[in-house]
Formats: structure tokens, C-alpha cells, sequence
């Protein structure tokens, strides 16, 4: 690839990040360190409920990531290592909850062990209530993470161990836990950076009692108007995320082990005993409660809110004068769309970029182009308020939502081509360029009907990120416009049975198409390498 078409396809991205990413989190900096003649520091770092609420932040990320590891190892010891039908479907039921959005996962809790939920247990505005949603919801990174690892270790050394006299505690603290730590320690930052910046789940459990810095950003900005205070609790927290990460790298730099994967059809082996059948199935139901449970609860309160059962719930969601319920579905559907396309516009030459230029420059784009996952999203649309009001007001634009909601999906499009892109010979680019293609014309017939179905996994990936946003949106929507998540938000605000139904309800048919758009993803096939 020549210089001057690497320069061409980094124009749209770098100017992409430049605007949207890179100056509102600088313009969150300048807050935080110059307005009030930086003493806003002071005031935050003196403030004894301030530091509550990172006190809290902080502890209540590394319990939820305890817990879940906890809890998520034994389904991910058995889908690792035992081969039974229906093993694919389990691993796919277990990732539901991560794809779910925040809001119906904080709805779902509600009616189960809200005010008035099934399990007869009011835990709305605990920590309890807090501590099950993440578990809830972050059960997969542990299955899919540290179970990828797991089931491509070979059960020889684990069978030397117990050939040896190890005990089967013995043979998994000696032999498989220091093999497995590094895909652990993957899987508990991913989980305890998604935990550390909980916003929906937070803001709709917690009630006005408790709040993570992520919450209170929102709370600080949106209804307080106390820009440098939020502008510090942002600094605080992205400094807690970088952190975090570097930790994490360091931990992965000194802990990897080499060592020899095989064949998962090679590692996993039939249930061969009535010990072994039960301690399968107790485990799998057990885990299956879990994950299964709180969806069906939601879709059961949404039948039966008013007494009886039936579709009043779905029928109020029409007839509903103050939440415009027909305008946040199509508001949802059409920022969702118009996020898809601007990932895809942003993220496509991005991925050509990085695959067709190796070396520290494409490392240094490729880690720039996933910082905006990495930062939490009411971050970025508090930064959107106070970094867009010049050359051009934007900040009342209905695009800054589709905008924002781009900025997260991009990195899934991105992710999801380069591998792609790589595989592709290089002779078949050179051959186009021999019989006098352009580079236009050589991406548009060689490299865009290749990478295409998998930018559609991509797409479909971050048309579902668009649709369950909630911490930038809540910032960027208009009172006019709502979202699909902010209707819900509102329904739960007001009071009486009918409402909350109403808000059980739109969870559902957001839970739906959310779970439509992750089943393009499953239904896709991937163009293999040896096609290329």
C-alpha cells in the first residue's frame, strides 16, 4: 500500500477520533484542572461523600469480580472439558446476559427483587441487588474467556498429576490454575472494568442512595450543573482505567506460560459415570437459574402487571401520553442504523489500514481506535456536552447520539475485519494493480466483497451496542426524543403498577431485538483463510 492511499484511508478515522473522542475527553481534562483555578480537585478530594462514592466504586468492582468468577467457574470447568449434546447451545444461552442491555438487566432485577418482585426479598437500593445484576450479567466473559483457554489444555498433565497421588483440589491448584491464570486475569479486568464504570445497572438498583462515580458524573453534570466537580470524578475515574489496564498488562508480561493447546475435540471427553452425570446437571441447572431466571421473570411481570394476565402491558405502551413510547422505538431504530453506518464508514478503512500496514504506527492506531470502549460512555457524552458548543453548537443535535453510540460500536467493526483482512493474499491485490486497477477499485473488487459478511457481523454487533446504550444517551436526547432504554427509565420513575408494567414490557421487546440482531451475528458464516 502506497503512502499516499495509507494517508487517505486514516483521514475519516483520525478526524472521527480527533472531534468526537479526543478533544471532549481533553475539554474534560481542562475542566477538571483549570476552572476554579483548579480547585476543584480540593473540593472533590475533601468531600467525604465524594470519597464514599470511590471508595464504593472501587470495592464494589472487585467483589462483583470475585463473585463471578466464583461463580462462573464450574459451568465454565464443565463446557471445557465435558462433551455432551446440546453443549454449543448451553455456551450460547450463557452468553445472553452480556449482550443484554444494561437497563433490562437492572428492569429484570427489579422484578425480581424489587419493591414488589417475585422472590418476595425488596433489595432495590442495596448493594445486594448491585452485586447479582454484575454477576448476572458478567458471567460470559469468564465462560468465554477463561473456558477457551481451559478447553484447549491438554488433560494429560492433569491425569499425570492424579496418576502421582494429587488429589483433584491439588492437581487443579498445581497443575491447571497456574495455566489458566493469565486467560483469568484477562476475563477479571474486562470484568472489573465493566463493573468499575456501571452506569444503568447502578443508577436504576441502587435508588438515590448509592452511586458509583459513575453515576454521580451524571448526577454532578446533568442535575446539579457542577461541570468541574463531575469534570475531576472523570479524571479519577479514567486514571482507575488506565490503572487497571497497565496492571493487567504487566500481570499478563509476567505470568504467560508457553505451552502446547490441543484440539478441544481432542481435550473434551463424554460423561462416563452417574457421579459425573449429576454433577453436570446440578451445575449447569445451577448456573442455568442464573442466567435464564431473570429474563423470564421480566417477561412474566410484563403479563401480569395489573392483576391479571395478559398484554395490558403492552397494549398501555401505545396509549402512553407522557412517554412517546412509538417515537423511542423509532428514535432507537434510527440512531441505531445511523451508528451502524457511521462504524462501518469510520472502522472499514481503519481495518484496511491496519491490515495492510504492519508495524508501531498500526499498533499505536489500532490501540487509539479502542480507547472509546474502554471509556465509559457517560464519560464520553459529558464530554460531548462541554467540548461541542464551538466553532458549531452540536450540543442540541440529534446526531451527536448516533455519533457517540459509533464511537463504541466502531471498535466491534473493526475487530471483527482485520483477521479477515489479513488472510487476504496479497497476489490478488497485486494482480489488480497489474491490469491497472486503482486503489479505490482494488478495495471495492478484491478487499470489500471478502470482508464484507464479516463487517456484517461487525454491524450487527454494534447496531445492538446502539440500540441498549444508555449512559451517553441520557446526556445527549432530547426530552423529545427518547431512546428505547430512557423511555424504560422513565416508566420506572413513576409510580403505580401499570407503569412499572409498561417498563417490563418495552424490556422485553428491547430484549427481543436486541437478541434478533445477536442472532445475525450467530447465523453468519465466516469466509475462511484458504478462500483467499
Amino acid at each position: 500500500m502506497s503512502r499516499r492511499t495509507a494517508i487517505g484511508l486514516a483521514v475519516v478515522p483520525v478526524l472521527f477520533l480527533l472531534a468526537f473522542f479526543v478533544w471532549p475527553v481533553a475539554s474534560i481534562l481542562a475542566t477538571g484542572l483549570v476552572e476554579e483555578g483548579g480547585k476543584a480537585f480540593t473540593r472533590v478530594l475533601t468531600n467525604e461523600r465524594l470519597l464514599g462514592v470511590a471508595w464504593f466504586t472501587l470495592w464494589q468492582a472487585v467483589v462483583s469480580t470475585v463473585l463471578t468468577v466464583l461463580v462462573a467457574m464450574p459451568a465454565t470447568w464443565v463446557l471445557a472439558r465435558f462433551d455432551f449434546r446440546g453443549r454449543s447451545l448451553v455456551r450460547a444461552v450463557a452468553t445472553v446476559p452480556f449482550v443484554l442491555p444494561t437497563v433490562v438487566v437492572g428492569t429484570a432485577f427489579l422484578a425480581l427483587v424489587g419493591p414488589s418482585g417475585v422472590l418476595g426479598v425488596d433489595l432495590h437500593g442495596t448493594v445486594w441487588a448491585i452485586l447479582g445484576a454484575h454477576v448476572f450479567f458478567n458471567i460470559a466473559v469468564v465462560v468465554r474467556v477463561v473456558g477457551g483457554v481451559w478447553g484447549h489444555l491438554d488433560p494429560r498433565l492433569e491425569d499425570a498429576a492424579r496418576s502421582l497421588g494429587a488429589s483433584p483440589w491439588q492437581t487443579f491448584t498445581r497443575v491447571t490454575l497456574p495455566l489458566l491464570r493469565p486467560a483469568l486475569a484477562a476475563a477479571s479486568s474486562i470484568v472489573f472494568l465493566f463493573t468499575l464504570t456501571s452506569f444503568g445497572t447502578v443508577l436504576i438498583l441502587g435508588g438515590p442512595r448509592i452511586a458509583t462515580v459513575e453515576v454521580e458524573i451524571y448526577r454532578r453534570s446533568a442535575l446539579f450543573l457542577d461541570l468541574p466537580a463531575a469534570a475531576v470524578l472523570a479524571l479519577l475515574q479514567m486514571v482507575g482505567v488506565v490503572a487497571a489496564l497497565t496492571a493487567y498488562s504487566r500481570y499478563q508480561e509476567r505470568h504467560t506460560v508457553e505451552q502446547t493447546l490441543r484440539p478441544v475435540q481432542e481435550t473434551a471427553r463424554r460423561i462416563q459415570t452417574g457421579r459425573e452425570r449429576g454433577l453436570v446437571a446440578g451445575i449447569l441447572g445451577g448456573t442455568g437459574v442464573i442466567v435464564i431466571g431473570p429474563p423470564l421473570v421480566l417477561v412474566w411481570r410484563s403479563l401480569t402487571a395489573g392483576g391479571g394476565f395478559g398484554l395490558q402491558a403492552y397494549r398501555a405502551l401505545r396509549s402512553d401520553a407522557l412517554v412517546p413510547v412509538g417515537a423511542a422505538v423509532g428514535n432507537s431504530l434510527g440512531f441505531a442504523v445511523a451508528a451502524t453506518l457511521i462504524a462501518l464508514g469510520v472502522g472499514l478503512p481503519a481495518a484496511v489500514l491496519i491490515a495492510a500496514r504492519r508495524g508501531r504506527i498500526s499498533r499505536w492506531f489500532d490501540t487509539l481506535l479502542m480507547l472509546p470502549l474502554g471509556t465509559s460512555a457517560v464519560t464520553i457524552g459529558f464530554g460531548f456536552l462541554i467540548a461541542l458548543d464551538s466553532p458549531v453548537d452540536l450540543r442540541a443535535s440529534r446526531a451527536l447520539v448516533p455519533i457517540a453510540h459509533a464511537l463504541v460500536a466502531t471498535p466491534f467493526v473493526v475487530r471483527a475485519s482485520v483477521p479477515v483482512l489479513r488472510a487476504v493474499r496479497g497476489r490478488l491485490r497485486e494482480a489488480a494493480a497489474t491490469l491497472g486497477a486503482s486503489p479505490a477499485r482494488t478495495f471495492r473488487e478484491v478487499d470489500l466483497p471478502i470482508v464484507s459478511r464479516v463487517a456484517a457481523v461487525g454491524a450487527a454487533f454494534a447496531f445492538a451496542v446502539s440500540l441498549g446504550e444508555f449512559g451517553a444517551t441520557i446526556f445527549l436526547a432530547r426530552p423529545g426524543g427518547p431512546t428505547i432504554p430512557i423511555a424504560i427509565y422513565r416508566f420506572l420513575g413513576r409510580p403505580g403498577v401499570l407503569n412499572f408494567g409498561q417498563a417490563m414490557a418495552l424490556s422485553v421487546l428491547l430484549m427481543a431485538i436486541t437478541a434478533a440482531a445477536i442472532m445475525a451475528v450467530e447465523r453468519a458464516r465466516f469466509p475462511g483463510p484458504g478462500a483467499f
